[in-house]
């Protein structure tokens, strides 16, 4: 998935949890989960080695970097944790390619295409398809939970988006590591002008 869809996915993942088990969810936080094993593409760029759809998206150690948060936290944590495994299992798992799913156990990579399903590439329309709808649904629910809103407080944890708009937006909008596709170039303007006015408008507080 691109970033719209991965973003999207979590969000309304982890809002659903999070409905099912009464608690609050801080919407930034849960954004940034959903996006961040992609933070890899970044990573690649550093070490000149492909590492995209590695270590960073295995479940295994996403549940192991989690432990201490589901003895702190417990049920609290889990919207959180089903928006970070939004990401490799119910998205890339699907769409797209092979990822390490299980690293460190194996290095070996895995899709649903080895289980017997028909595995949909990113640029397919279906995929395209898809990923516009997530967006649309979203954003109305986050309309009408009040969540939308909360991008434009004063709040601390909104500089959280500062991260998706470096390690996914911006880099997407300059084709790396795939150009978007025409239908998904709002989805992701619009994420990315939004992320950026509340980002700066947490850092304002920060800074005074």
């Amino acid at each position: 998935m691109f970033a719209v869809g991965h973003m999207s996915l979590g969000y309304l993942l982890g809002k659903i949890s999070a409905k099912i088990l009464k608690i609050q969810i801080n919407t930034p936080l849960i954004l940034v989960l959903s996006i961040i094993p992609d933070i890899d593409i970044i990573l690649e760029l550093l070490v000149g080695n492909p590492v995209h759809r590695g270590p960073t998206h295995s479940l295994f150690f996403a549940f192991l970097i989690f432990i201490p948060f589901f003895l702190i936290f417990k049920t609290r944590v889990i919207p959180y944790f089903v928006a970070l495994a939004s990401h490799s299992v119910l998205a890339d798992f699907f769409i797209g390619g092979e990822i390490q799913l299980l690293w460190p156990l194996t290095e070996s990579e895995f899709s649903a295409a080895q289980f017997g399903f028909s595995m949909v590439q990113i640029n397919d329309p279906i995929n395209i398809a898809l990923e516009l709808i997530l967006f649309i649904f979203a954003i109305l629910v986050m309309l009408k939970a009040g969540d939308f809103l909360k991008f434009f407080r004063s709040n601390i944890s909104n500089f959280l988006l500062i991260i998706p708009v470096i390690t996914v937006l911006l880099p997407t909008f300059t084709s790396y590591p795939l150009p978007v596709p025409n239908l998904l170039a709002f989805p992701h303007l619009f994420y990315l002008i939004v992320f950026v006015i509340s980002g700066l408008v947490a850092l304002k507080k920060i800074l005074l």
